[in-house]
């Protein structure tokens, strides 16, 4: 992207970092939702969102987990496949226009995900472990041909089919991403030897972000308001991605 262009992107993913931890995400699909619009090529915005991903995910996996809120039995059925098919899909090089089509799905469904009311915060019976197999090794696939941690997929599912309550399902989900992120970011490094020059500077802005939201949380902030703000952002670019030329 051109020099002059690079501001105005590092500081709205630092505006995304702030605003998604206000609300309780990581920003995965902000970040990509950002670098679309900025213009970036497929083969920036994937490895880039990983890298920002395993920043913020090693920030939440290890909060949730001081506040004791991880569960290694719900986790590990999830993980076993999913971390080396995040692998796979990072490796992987997709057609621009596939890739515009999926990370577009997922940017809509993020936005869904954000404007939805969460169920109540019950627990029922443990997934039957083939489930959790089968289920983690297609989001970790997901995840890594997108650039994202798959935890847009795992959140909803542990709490709609009440395999978890609101911050197990956070904590599993953290830990999750954090992986699925490290594997899908190897994956593409194996490949391509490099880094975008852009991820630099953008996982600093992540930093600052994840250093700030304390401050930003004890603040009296809309979350609604929030909430409407950046499905609309997350709605207009994966529109653009999905349907554009």
């Amino acid at each position: 992207m051109a020099a002059d262009g690079l501001p105005l992107l590092v500081a709205a993913v630092f505006a995304v970092a702030l605003l998604y931890s206000s609300v309780g995400h990581a920003g995965a699909s902000g970040y990509i939702a950002v670098m679309s619009l900025a213009g970036l090529a497929p083969a920036e915005i994937r490895p880039t969102a990983l890298l920002l991903n395993v920043l913020v995910a090693t920030i939440t996996s290890l909060q949730f987990r001081r506040a004791g809120h991880f569960s290694w039995s719900l986790f590990w059925p999830f993980a076993l496949l999913a971390v080396p098919l995040a692998f796979v899909g990072g490796a992987l090089d997709l057609p621009t226009r596939a890739f515009r089509v999926l990370v577009g799905l997922v940017l809509l469904a993020s936005a869904a995900n954000l404007l939805l009311r969460p169920p109540p915060d019950v627990v029922g019976d443990p997934p039957r472990r083939s489930v959790a197999l089968t289920v983690g090794g297609g989001i970790g696939l997901f995840a890594g041909l997108t650039g994202t941690g798959g935890g847009i997929f795992l959140t909803p599912l542990l709490l709609l089919r009440r395999w978890a309550r609101a911050r197990s399902a956070a904590a599993v989900s953290a830990l999750f991403i954090l992986l699925n992120s490290l594997a899908g970011l190897a994956g593409n490094v194996s490949s391509t030897r490099e880094l975008p020059g852009v991820a630099l500077p953008l996982a600093a802005a992540v930093l600052v972000g994840g250093f700030a939201r304390s401050w930003l949380g004890s603040r009296r902030l809309p979350h609604l308001a929030i909430k409407r703000l950046l499905a609309a952002v997350l709605v207009i670019a994966g529109a653009k991605l999905a349907l554009g030329p």
